[in-house]
């Protein structure tokens, strides 16, 4: 089966199911894309966050986060999520506030309703959570049951399927933020800035795609900053820190949150597994069993329990090893690269490495001496996304899917399995 480019550009090279697609789109509507957090609370207690459910509709989250900060009267970094959600989507996530619960009931945005649950001495803080929930809309398909049949089986019988990082990861109208991170990383901020900002790409709006030009064009930012879309918040701000001090590239970096800029960085090392994934994939090696020189992790109640190194697979330990992955004990896992990753050994080691030579990046470039917090020691990441069972239902020229994947793991990596459509029908 051919990937389409796009993918391939982002990493993810090869399909697991060897079956045609059945084509289709999802997401024509919000409603199409039901997600639900299922996630790890802090206990209640007299604090000074508020916990509440957020149920947002056609929201991007970080644009959700900055106009509740500004209508909250807070910043940013005092909105506490457990993980970033589909923009095109109805989600439901939990949230923590670091205001007072009066306040949080006085917000009033178009197409978010928030439940208000209690106070905590404990904010919300990234990768809280034990999964997610989906039910999905595909219309528009080639509506063959036993094709889709078949796909569900394999994907069940190998116990789940390749945990690649999805197109959202890295944009898909302009899939680049992981260019942006990889020039953060080798401390190019010039380049860094300028993919971000300028760097048109046919697919977006004429009036993004036109004030990107002019500006990759003729650096005026100045006269840029006039023609850049309202929603365009983060570009401008660059831009406008740019038209007052035009080499100050790192500056221009700081006047966007460091989530943000953090992003960046996890992108470009999400494109590096996807590399290391799919030429483990491509070599015909398994993603749900260990070969020696494979690290694995453990998995303690249907949650991976992260480790600086993992168990390492050897000639006397690996028949146990593939006893307890049967089981759903433990995980085989690829390099998310940092400066203090520990590498496999044997072939899946030589893969890791031979990625790296190839992008012409060694784990001490992911120490940015100028902006340190924003340094990745990097970590060890399970190759196969578990899932043991896909509900599906065809009704009227539809399908319904629902599902529960573990926190991390990408719905439209598995969506693609069925549909191998073009990325835009995500």
């Amino acid at each position: 089966m051919q990937v389409p480019p796009q993918e391939k550009e982002v990493g993810m090279e090869v399909f697991f199911t060897p079956y045609k697609g059945i084509g289709g789109v999802i997401k024509q509507f919000p409603e199409d894309f039901v997600v639900e957090e299922v996630p790890i609370l802090p206990p209640p207690g007299d604090g000074n966050y508020t916990i509440a459910f957020v149920e947002a509709k056609n929201w991007e989250t970080h644009q959700l986060i900055y106009h509740m900060a500004r209508s909250l009267g807070i910043s940013e970094q005092a909105i506490g999520i457990a993980g970033i959600k589909d923009k095109r989507a109805v989600t439901k996530q939990a949230m923590s506030f670091q205001c007072p619960m009066e306040k949080l009931r006085g917000l009033s945005l178009p197409r978010v309703r928030v439940g208000i649950l209690y106070r905590s001495y404990h904010p919300i803080s990234r990768g809280e959570l034990i999964g997610n929930i989906f039910r999905v809309k595909i219309r528009d398909a080639d509506i063959d049951e036993e094709r889709i049949r078949r796909i569900s089986e394999d994907i069940e019988k190998a116990g789940g399927f390749p945990n690649f990082f999805g197109i959202q990861r890295f944009g898909i109208t302009r899939p680049i933020t992981h260019l942006v991170g990889k020039y953060i990383v080798l401390g190019d901020f010039k380049k860094a800035v300028m993919t971000y900002i300028a760097n048109p790409v046919k697919g977006e709006g004429k009036e993004s795609y036109d004030a990107r030009k002019y500006l990759q064009e003729t650096m005026d930012f100045s006269e840029a900053l006039k023609m850049y879309p309202k929603n365009l918040l983060f570009e401008r701000k660059m831009i406008s820190h740019l038209s007052k001090k035009p080499d100050d590239w790192e500056g221009a970096l700081k006047k966007i949150s460091k989530n943000l800029v953090r992003i960046f960085i996890h992108a470009y090392q999400s494109f590096l597994f996807n590399k290391i994934l799919s030429k483990r994939i491509m070599e015909g090696i398994p993603i749900n069993k260990a070969i020696e020189g494979d690290i694995v992790l453990p998995c303690d109640n249907g949650v991976i329990v992260q480790s600086r190194k993992g168990i390492m697979v050897n000639e006397n330990n690996k028949e146990k090893i593939n006893n307890q992955i049967g089981k759903g004990k433990c995980f085989p896992t690829g390099a998310i690269v940092g400066y203090d990753t520990p590498f496999a050994e044997k072939r899946m080691g030589e893969i890791e490495r031979e990625v790296m030579e190839k992008e012409g990046i060694s784990q001490k470039n992911f120490i940015i001496s100028s902006l340190p917090s924003l340094s990745s020691p990097g970590m060890r990441r399970i190759i196969i996304a578990p899932l043991k069972r896909i509900n599906w239902v065809i009704e009227d020229n539809e399908i319904n899917l629902s599902f529960f994947l573990r926190k991390g793991c990408y719905a439209t990596c598995l969506l693609r399995e069925f549909m191998k459509a073009d990325i835009y029908s995500y």
